[in-house]
């Protein structure tokens, strides 16, 4: 019995453990490369989103700096603490700054050694729902070599799976140049994991810190209440025994417990930080304008009414404030986001799919949308690959179109960006290409996706 353990320890390190390895040097390896390549070249490998992160944390460090001082109730009270929110344009939630505030203390690639470290538990948490809740459900892995040993074949699957996230340049590009996606990624991967272990609880206060750290993955909640629903209906309509689960006790709860966790970080960072956190974390972001950095096509309606934008609401005719309306982009997004979690999250093994398609969809409709957005949803493609009957041409060809699209919109957004050419409306017109071709890629996808059908996950 002793040996068998000892090969199973054996496949596990010399698997997984050696590509958790691999991922940890290369990662190390950008980050010391990033500190040379910084001190060397006026272009710059970090990105300018860390710049504002560390300055952040430095703020709250030292409240006397440039007259910074928290501005909430509680701060204003009873102590004196830095104000995060006196560096312009940082427009996130405060715990970001403590989390790097080793930044001032330790080191100035703390956070990207963080992020990075993030990235790698993401690839763990990806690998561990892949062996407990996607592989041994799928039909399609070949019998005759699992049939000898499944488990070690499962585990090098699983393996070679995570590979697609842990060795993404996109993911690992991103998390050494300072963005701060991978620990987001880390709370919704834990959200995911835990609702698939049936821990709704735990999933619930996950959701709810996800939702702090950035509002888009509360959308998340909607396909999940549709899951808890349908657990105890055996009938998969639309009847009325499953309308009222929608709002039973179980989905009541659920929703009280992660709307809860957010109310209490909120309020929390309020009592610090007032209304700078509020404006700056949550409502910036309902009416944010990004006329050039931006793959949507919304940017150029909001282009079109930017040179008027000083002046009132009142001052514009009816169709420009229809166009620069955020509700013109967050309509759309919301009714097929949310949408599609409802309708699709009918069964909560199938949640990686539909999480994704809600991410992609809430993506791809975004008033703003740059690359580091892709991240949110291409985490879930490595818990959908064995769940996916297409051929491997199809996948070739959705790659190719996915990045074509991008490429073809960063060439014109180069001109625009670099040689000041006056290309917005070709960059429009290829912006629409990128919807267009998106959502091309998305419907192959969920036409060739198999649901989960088995007794045991029921």
């Amino acid at each position: 019995m002793k040996p068998n353990t000892n090969a199973a320890w054996q496949d596990r390190i010399s698997g997984f453990g050696t590509l958790l390895v691999i991922s940890a040097v290369l990662r190390v390896v950008l980050i010391l490369y990033s500190e040379w390549h910084d001190a060397h070249s006026i272009v710059k490998y970090t990105d300018i989103d860390y710049r504002v992160f560390s300055d952040a944390a430095r703020f709250i460090l030292h409240p006397n700096l440039q007259g910074n001082t928290a501005k909430g109730p509680f701060a204003l009270r009873y102590f004196t603490v830095g104000d995060p929110y006196a560096r312009e344009t940082y427009r996130y939630t405060p715990l970001l700054a403590i989390l790097l505030l080793p930044n001032e203390w330790l080191h100035p690639s703390f956070g990207k050694y963080l992020f990075a470290a993030c990235d790698l538990i993401n690839g763990a948490l990806i690998y561990q729902i892949l062996m407990l809740h996607i592989l041994p459900y799928t039909k399609s892995l070949a019998p005759d070599v699992s049939a000898k040993n499944p488990k070690r074949f499962m585990r090098a699957h699983a393996t070679l799976l995570a590979t697609i996230h842990l060795l993404n340049p996109l993911v690992f590009t991103i998390s050494t140049r300072g963005s701060s996606e991978a620990i987001l990624c880390t709370f919704v991967l834990s959200t995911l994991f835990y609702a698939l272990e049936r821990r709704q609880n735990a999933a619930a206060v996950m959701l709810g810190l996800s939702a702090h750290w950035k509002i888009y993955p509360i959308i998340y909640g909607v396909s999940y209440v549709s899951a808890i629903t349908s657990q105890r209906v055996n009938d998969k309509g639309w009847d009325f025994a499953y309308l009222r689960r929608l709002v039973g006790r179980q989905a009541l709860c659920f929703a009280l417990l992660s709307a809860g966790t957010f109310i209490i970080l909120g309020a929390i960072c309020y009592a610090m930080w007032g209304y700078p956190f509020l404006y700056e974390a949550y409502l910036y972001h309902t009416d944010r304008r990004d006329h050039r950095h931006n793959f949507s096509p919304y940017f150029y309606l909001i282009y079109l009414t930017y040179s008027n934008s000083g002046g009132t609401s009142a001052d514009l005719s009816i169709w420009r404030q229809l166009l620069r309306s955020p509700f013109t982009s967050l309509i759309p997004q919301l009714t097929l986001s949310l949408g599609t979690g409802l309708v699709l999250g009918r069964l909560s093994a199938d949640l990686p799919f539909v999480w994704f398609v809600q991410t992609f969809t809430f993506v791809l409709f975004n008033r703003v949308c740059t690359s580091q957005y892709f991240i949110w949803y291409t985490l879930f493609i490595p818990l959908l690959v064995p769940r996916i009957n297409i051929s491997w041409k199809k996948w070739v060809m959705c790659g190719a179109v996915w990045m074509g699209a991008q490429a073809l919109w960063l060439a014109e957004a180069y001109n625009l960006e670099f040689l000041g050419h006056n290309v917005f409306f070709g960059l429009w017109v290829r912006s629409l290409v990128y919807v267009a071709s998106h959502a091309w890629v998305l419907g192959v996808i969920m036409s060739g996706y198999t649901p989960f059908v088995s007794c045991n996950q029921q």
